[in-house]
């Protein structure tokens, strides 16, 4: 029997000053900023570490249950095209840079890694089959009127 689950995941995003921006979790209060500048991520960028990061949650959450890396990055790249004035990202990819202890648990953490991807792609991860499956984007403008 299939599930069908819909739950609400939300952010606002507050800005600081020029060109800089915060974004926070209203489930955490975590926050990340972000914008154009020096020492910021820009949207995009973060719209790579969120394709990255989902993957590399799902490894490590399932690596570690072996055991411990001793190298784990995870790179997220595109292109950003520009097609009659509109822009968009095209060609993502990840690369998976990971190392395990040469042990029993850390071979058998290695021989998860590209299961773990694939699934991951293919099932786990929101932010990836979002971008690859898309979604509806809708804007409301509330300003004061003075």
């Amino acid at each position: 029997m299939s599930e069908n689950t819909r739950s609400l995941r939300e952010v606002s995003v507050e800005r600081t000053e020029s060109r800089r921006y915060r974004a926070t979790s209203a489930e955490t209060g975590a926050s990340v900023e972000f914008g154009q500048g020096e020492g910021l991520l820009t949207p995009v960028e973060l719209l790579l570490a969120a394709i990255a990061g989902c993957s590399a949650i799902d490894v490590d959450v399932a690596t570690t249950r072996r055991t411990e890396p001793e190298k784990f990055e995870v790179a997220a790249s595109g292109y950003k095209v520009t097609e009659d004035g509109a822009s968009k990202m095209e060609d993502i990819t990840m690369s998976f840079d990971l190392k395990f202890p040469d042990t029993e648990d850390g071979r058998k953490a290695r021989g998860m890694v590209e299961r773990i991807v694939k699934l991951s792609h293919d099932k786990y991860c929101t932010v990836s089959r979002t971008v690859e499956h898309g979604a509806s984007v809708r804007s409301i403008v509330e300003t004061d009127q003075a």
